[in-house]
């Protein structure tokens, strides 16, 4: 393991005013944006689609430092024969790449899950790094709901990401550790306070029984927020003092940064929170996003699958980047959204 060069690729995915564009919707996940814009989802599709961001010039070298891909795309041409990889480093950002196998139900946990892909993982990092990638992505999927989550699904979690992680490492590639609460349910956010901390500290052992360097790391948690059923919504405010008290209970100052996840936020909530959060340091370690939907839904919309509305599109890219960008310094302010409008 080359611990300086997997610290120096960490601190450049967490560099001031950017972050990390989710761009690893599975074939199922962006089948069903497509069909929210009426585009059919093929080959050609979505790489038109993703090739549109990743060609965003004023973005890209500014305000995106690296993008999580999905295996089809990592092997995948631009339109005129460049690898999709070159594009992004083209364009000043680092690519990676999604590599877990998704979620499965966890046997004697009802209604919990595990996330999968631990066999083989070591081989499909090689050629991961053989095809220019500098860091992976594994998420682990946590459901607050009556009864649960269980010890045993926390501890399951925890130490599969772990053991991803090391493998990483090992492989010269920096690992995003995901873990997410979901925002589905109905609890508030100091439930989902207390499963958040209790997740935390349950990785950042596994990370140490592990010998996972944290430096080498970049964390990609969720906000604490309530379930989207929630009578008792959360004011941006108390999302991050929430978020931020969790975080200083959990993370240890050894690791880079954290890229929070969106999580079902839309775009301008996600940014708002980001920028609250930063507004309350200065902090151990550089907060910033690693967004998926709440960086691509204006773009999707104003796309259509229509060459014609590539530009704008890539207009639409360019500001909410822009805006995370500078909520990541915590400089945004609300009427630059509205301005924009």
């Amino acid at each position: 393991m080359n611990l300086t060069e997997l610290n120096k690729v960490a601190e450049a995915m967490v560099a001031p005013g950017r972050g990390i564009l989710a761009a690893d919707e599975s074939t199922g996940t962006i089948k069903k944006r497509f069909d929210s814009i009426g585009v059919e989802s093929t080959p050609i599709t979505r790489r038109d689609y993703r090739e549109m961001l990743f060609r965003s010039a004023e973005a890209m070298s500014k305000h995106i430092s690296g993008v999580i891909l999905y295996d089809e795309t990592i092997r995948q041409n631009a339109k005129d024969g460049t690898p999709l990889v070159k594009v992004i480093a083209q364009a000043g950002s680092l690519p990676g790449i999604k590599v877990d196998k998704g979620i499965e139900p966890l046997p004697f946990c009802p209604n919990e899950v595990i996330t999968g892909g631990l066999d083989g993982l070591r081989e499909r990092l090689v050629e991961y790094r053989e095809l220019g990638a500098k860091f992976a992505k594994w998420r682990a999927v946590i459901d607050i709901g009556p009864g649960i989550p269980s010890y045993g699904c926390l501890m399951a979690n925890a130490h599969a990401l772990a053991r991803y992680a090391a493998l990483c490492q090992d492989e010269d590639i920096v690992p995003i550790v995901e873990p997410e609460v979901l925002m589905d349910g109905d609890h508030d956010a100091d439930r989902c306070a207390l499963v958040s901390e209790w997740l935390l500290k349950t990785v950042f052992e596994q990370l140490f029984c592990q010998k996972v360097a944290l430096e080498g790391i970049v964390l990609k948690p969720n906000m604490v927020v309530p379930g989207k059923k929630s009578p008792k919504q959360a004011s941006v405010e108390e999302v991050a003092e929430k978020t931020l008290r969790v975080l200083k209970a959990s993370v240890p100052a050894a690791v880079p940064g954290i890229a929070f996840l969106s999580g079902g936020q839309s775009d301008a909530e996600a940014t708002a929170h980001l920028d609250a959060i930063n507004k309350l340091g200065p902090l151990p370690w550089r907060v910033t996003f690693s967004y998926g939907r709440a960086l691509q839904a204006a773009p999707l919309k104003t796309w259509s699958g229509k060459p014609e509305n590539v530009a704008a599109a890539q207009r639409a890219f360019g500001h909410r980047a822009a805006m995370n960008g500078l909520a990541m310094l915590g400089q945004w302010k609300a009427d630059l959204e509205r301005k924009a409008a």
